[in-house]
């Protein structure tokens, strides 16, 4: 079954542009000798810190002198297949909407023949230090979103 933020399969996968390389770590499977559940999550998040970081987004939010970081809101992820010690697979990571003061982001993880094991979405939304609430993007940092 088809992921409900997904409409065209096809369109959908054309559309990803970052790639982000891991290797499964024996340490990441379970006793079933595939991947745990748990893991996607840490690879959709080690995807994004990078994808951020090349797009200048972890500069901005990094820099003591800014009141605004990122938390994630919510996280989602469809298993499509298994994965296994010890593949090589690509972690893709798109932007699929910009919010007033959130991020939707996608995410899916390929194994070494370019098949769908895992597709992911996800929210980020940027937060006021101080008052925990959201906080608008500035428009120096939605300019970078669109790279």
């Amino acid at each position: 079954m088809k992921p409900s933020y997904i409409d065209e399969w096809e369109t959908w996968l054309s559309s990803f542009k970052y790639r982000y390389p891991i290797k499964v770590r024996f340490s990441e499977t379970d006793a079933f000798g595939h991947v745990n559940n748990t893991v996607p999550f840490i690879y959709f998040e080690e995807a994004r810190i990078n994808f951020f970081d090349e797009i200048g987004l972890n500069a901005v939010w990094f820099d003591h002198n800014v009141e605004e970081i990122p938390v994630t809101a919510d996280l989602q992820c469809d298993f499509i297949q298994q994965m296994y010690f010890p593949n090589q697979i690509d972690v893709y990571v798109k932007i699929a909407h910009i919010g007033r003061a959130s991020v939707d982001l996608h995410y899916c993880i390929c194994n070494e023949k370019q098949e769908t094991c895992v597709t992911g979405r996800g929210t980020i939304v940027q937060i006021h230090k101080q008052t925990g609430r959201p906080s608008a993007w500035r428009e120096s940092t939605r300019n970078l979103f669109h790279q």
